[in-house]
């Protein structure tokens, strides 16, 4: 892609109602500038793919659309089989509408449990020891919780225009951080990674503190404890992914995940 082009594929996401990031395209491209990807047909973009490597181990399916007055003629399937051979032996993971997830399966992903959109109105108290990060703060935080490297995703991710990004510091260790970007509508928050609830919310609490409209948040559903985070706070569930995973991903503590980064990107 272009960055013109990856501002389309923003743009087709929007109209399906995924609400992307407003600024999303640069740091997407700065994640893998070769693993998103766009398939022409005249001339003309006719659908769009992001398969960005993590590493050397992982990677992640994303932003796959195929341009709503082409589908059902292959072009889906042929950029699909062209974003996979970038992986390699890599694992990779993708977060999957409940419809498409027999599709999926056919091309070897397992569903897990379910990732779950809450919808949440700002306000709140912003709490003094929760201060900026820089991206190289946030590094060997983001790898544990994420399961790979990303420098690169990170560092355009905190330069995005309108990102406010938070953390707290004990013993001279980041042990949480947190982003809040302006979306298509409203806002989103993530990443949201803590080391338990208490933390989670005061972060949360901090990142949309002086908002006084909606923003939105992704939580796995299989950290009960994330949950609660939205339930405390009587936000309202909206829609739901399944993340599914083709291979073994890397670990990574879960137990960190308080909300996703980005169903586009993982």
């Amino acid at each position: 892609m272009t960055p013109a082009d990856a501002e389309l594929a923003l743009d087709w996401a929007a109209a399906e109602g995924w609400n992307p990031g407003r600024h999303d395209a640069a740091s997407f491209l700065a994640a893998d500038p070769a693993g998103l990807l766009v398939g022409l047909q005249d001339d003309a973009p006719a659908a769009v793919i992001a398969c960005v490597r993590y590493g050397d181990a992982f990677g992640f399916v994303g932003l796959y659309i195929v341009r709503a007055d082409l589908r059902g003629h292959g072009h889906g399937m042929e950029l699909w089989r062209a974003g996979h051979e970038l992986f390699g032996d890599r694992a990779s993971a993708l977060e999957a509408v409940e419809a498409q997830i027999p599709n999926y399966a056919r091309s070897g992903y397992v569903a897990g449990d379910w990732t779950q959109r809450w919808e949440g109105r700002g306000g709140g108290v912003a709490h003094p020891d929760v201060g900026p990060v820089a991206p190289a703060d946030v590094l060997d935080l983001d790898a544990r919780a994420f399961g790979a490297p990303r420098e690169a995703f990170l560092r355009g991710w905190l330069a995005q225009p309108e990102v406010v990004a938070r953390g707290l510091w004990r013993n001279g260790a980041l042990v949480r951080y947190g982003v809040r970007r302006r979306s298509r509508a409203g806002w989103k928050v993530g990443p949201l990674f803590a080391a338990g609830l208490p933390d989670a919310g005061t972060l949360l609490d901090a990142l949309v503190a002086d908002l006084d409209g909606p923003y939105w948040i992704d939580i796995p559903r299989a950290h009960p404890t994330a949950t609660r985070l939205a339930t405390d706070r009587h936000m309202t569930p909206v829609f739901r992914t399944a993340r599914m995973v083709r291979g073994t991903a890397p670990p990574h503590d879960a137990s960190l995940v308080f909300g996703v980064t980005s169903l586009e990107l993982g």
